[in-house]
This record gives C-alpha cells, sequence and structure tokens, in this order.
C-alpha cells in the first residue's frame, strides 16, 4: 500500500495533540494490517473511499465506511488489525491519525468507540464535519482527553469562507482533493496548498479565509499545544526510551498486556528491533 506520512514533521512533532498523521491512498489494493500493538494514544480512523474491518482485542469487530469515525483509546496496550472487505484489489482511501494521550489517562484501560452521526457547522458555501473536538461551538461526541479539533471541511466551487480558530490553539490543514489557496499571511497573501501538504497555521490566529475555484475537500489539525514529552517508536507513544522498550518487550512475548484479537488465531507482526541509539523525546523547531 502507498501511504503519505505528514506528521511527525523532523521540525513538528506535534499539532496540538496530534502527533501522526497518515493517508493511505487512493488506490485499489488489498489492505492486511494484522494484529499489532498500542500504547499511549487514540488512533483516529476517517475513511475517504471504501470499508475497512476493524478487530481488536476488547472484541470490537465493525465495518467503517464513509462518513463514519473509529476512534480507538490505548490506554496502556491495546492490539488490533485492520482489512479492506474481500479478496481482491479494491478502491481504498483514508486518513488516519493519532491523538498522544496526556499523563492522567495514557495508563488507564483501553476503549473503543464508533459514531455513524457526526455534527455539522454550515458556512456560506462550505459544510463543516466535526470529526473530533471541537469547532465553532459545535462538539464530536467522540471522547477525547485534550482540547482539540479534528474537522473535515468541503467548499463548493467558488466559495470563500474564513474558518473560526481558537487564538490560544495551534492550527494546521491538508487538502484532501480539489483546489484550496489560503490567505494567511499579514496582508492576507494568498498561498495555494498542494495535495498532500501540511500547512502549518501556528497560535494566534481567531480565524483562517480560504478559497477554492474548483471544491475542496480540507482536514482541518488543531489544539491546545501538547506540553509533555513524546517519545515516539512503532506503533508506541511513551514518554521516554525505556518505557518504550518495556512495551516492545512486552509485545514480543505475548504479554496480557495488548490482548489478543478477535476471530484471529496466531498471526501478528513482529516488532522490529530497536534502535541502537537511545530514544529521546522529539522537540519543535517551529
Amino acid at each position: 500500500m502507498a501511504v503519505h506520512r505528514s506528521l511527525p514533521q523532523r521540525d513538528l512533532p506535534t499539532v496540538g495533540a496530534w502527533c501522526f498523521f497518515d493517508r493511505f491512498g487512493p488506490q485499489d489494493t488489498v489492505m492486511r494490517v494484522e494484529p499489532h500493538p498500542h500504547i499511549g494514544l487514540q488512533t483516529v480512523t476517517w475513511p475517504l473511499v471504501g470499508e475497512i474491518r476493524h478487530r481488536d482485542s476488547l472484541g470490537s469487530d465493525v465495518t467503517i465506511r464513509r462518513g463514519a469515525l473509529n476512534i480507538m483509546t490505548s490506554g496502556r496496550g491495546i492490539s488490533h488489525s485492520e482489512y479492506s472487505l474481500g479478496d481482491d484489489a479494491a478502491p481504498l482511501d483514508a486518513l488516519q491519525l493519532w491523538i498522544a494521550l496526556p499523563e492522567h489517562r495514557r495508563h488507564g484501560r483501553a476503549d473503543f468507540e464508533r459514531h455513524e452521526h457526526l455534527p455539522t457547522v454550515a458556512f456560506d458555501g462550505a459544510l463543516a464535519t466535526v470529526v473530533v473536538g471541537e469547532l465553532a461551538g459545535v462538539v464530536s461526541p467522540a471522547t477525547v482527553h485534550t482540547p482539540i479539533v479534528g474537522a473535515e471541511i468541503a467548499l463548493e466551487p467558488g466559495a470563500r469562507i474564513r474558518i473560526p480558530l481558537r487564538r490560544e490553539w495551534e492550527h494546521a490543514l491538508t487538502l484532501v482533493e480539489g483546489d484550496v489557496t489560503v490567505h494567511a499571511g499579514r496582508e492576507g497573501e494568498p498561498t495555494s496548498v498542494g495535495a498532500l501538504d501540511l500547512f502549518y497555521l501556528g497560535l494566534n490566529r481567531e480565524g483562517i479565509d480560504v478559497t477554492s475555484d474548483t471544491g475542496a475537500v480540507l482536514f482541518l489539525l488543531g489544539g491546545e499545544p501538547f506540553g509533555e514529552d513524546v517519545v515516539m517508536w512503532w506503533n508506541f507513544v511513551g514518554r521516554d526510551h525505556d518505557e518504550i522498550v518495556e512495551a516492545r518487550e512486552h509485545w514480543e512475548a505475548g504479554s496480557e498486556r495488548f490482548g489478543h484479537v478477535t476471530t484471529h488465531g496466531a498471526e501478528r507482526i513482529p516488532a522490529p528491533p530497536m534502535p541502537q541509539v537511545r530514544l529521546m523525546p522529539r522537540r519543535r523547531k517551529v
């Protein structure tokens, strides 16, 4: 599968508590992600095209489609798998994001939620779906543990809208499809955002103006700056090297910490070797 990673970047490890942002697709493919573990994060799966079967060690077994949200909270440990439906290659396109859990929640129990009906915010020429968190006073039903927003915004052809932002939060935009121009400079200078770009907006903005000639779908990320250290390696989000080593050893030993993914047998993804250096927290440079 072709996968494009927008976050983390060398100089930008997080946007709010968002610490990971992948897009797999658009493509025709057979998706087979065997059971694998997570700690210290929430996974947010947002399909664009196709269907994905999610199974996890809590006993969840659901098929997710366009317009529905899967949000999985690892807490101290969970494992899951993700399959496309059928044995033949089929169209598939989706966003997958991680939210770093804060200290008060990352050692807790695992959880899984599925939401098929999400609230929307109407603008003149656009409609925003609030996937997680809060936008313009509208709140998603998905459980989150830090002040945050994740929203899909669909613009009509020829639209010009102002997206309201919270000044104390940082934000970023990505273009999913179509064309978009962001008017973000001091004098409102236009900047065209390309497909798969992550346009970082920073702090201290009460709103951002965007326009589209042919119509567009955007995804907005944002939240209160995440003040805790983050050490990311493989599928783990921790705080230091030793914590990551311990989680890897538990997975390789088949520890009950990660449970067993429902309806699977012995198949699983083995952990890669640890690097020959000590893992350190990522530091932002922007």
